[in-house]
């Protein structure tokens, strides 16, 4: 989709590639997964086919295909506002974290459609969210429809802040060093895979 929505910006061109995706991120794992690889086919695109077109011009077609594709667009630690469109570059440094996904998938539209769904909560300010000072206001409906992201967050929590990724399913949280991490991943419940990755700022292209 991504592909054909690119090659629709140049009509009268003939554009084509072979394209071949090597997927290791679970689907339903709220972790972008699908999302990166549409921005990955954009940017590739744009270069293998000498368009020319912007960062701000790739992610204008990629938010019709997410709200999340613009951050991966633009390849760097962002604070995302509207429905992830206005983006202001951030520095977070390097961190460790543990990611962990049990073995479900939530379907975000059904979070999304759910009643009892907070909808009301005032727009968080960045300084509170980079002071730790947020929730997740999908979390409670997602424990109580998904018992293993449930069970997910209780498991991780015992070693530091855990905290759902989106909608789920998957469960992250920041650990101090690596080997702490390491530590906490031998300990994985048996419903679920996870691993330890280190965060960047920026994606060198």
């Amino acid at each position: 989709r991504a592909a054909e929505l690119l090659r629709a910006t140049c009509p009268g061109k003939t554009l084509g590639a072979d394209i071949l995706i090597d997927k290791r991120l679970p689907a339903g794992a709220g972790l972008g997964g699908g999302s990166s690889d549409a921005a990955a086919t954009l940017v590739s695109l744009n270069q293998l086919w000498e368009l020319g077109l912007t960062r701000e011009q790739l992610g204008a077609i990629g938010v019709t295909l997410g709200a999340d594709v613009p951050v991966f667009v633009r390849g760097h630690s962002a604070w995302a506002e509207g429905v992830g469109d206005q983006l202001t570059d951030i520095m977070l440094g390097p961190r460790i974290y543990l990611v962990a996904t049990p073995n479900c998938a939530v379907s975000t539209a059904e979070i999304f459609g759910m009643p009892d769904l907070t909808r009301n909560t005032q727009a968080i300010k960045m300084p509170d969210f980079l002071a730790g000072r947020s929730r997740n206001d999908c979390e409670a409906v997602t424990r109580r429809l998904y018992p293993l992201v449930a069970s997910t967050i209780d498991w991780l929590a015992q070693y530091a802040s855990a905290r759902m990724t989106g909608t789920g399913a998957s469960v992250f949280a920041e650990f101090n060093d690596s080997d702490s991490a390491q530590a906490a991943l031998r300990d994985l419940p048996d419903y679920c895979t996870g691993f330890v990755a280190r965060g960047i700022d920026k994606i060198e292209r």
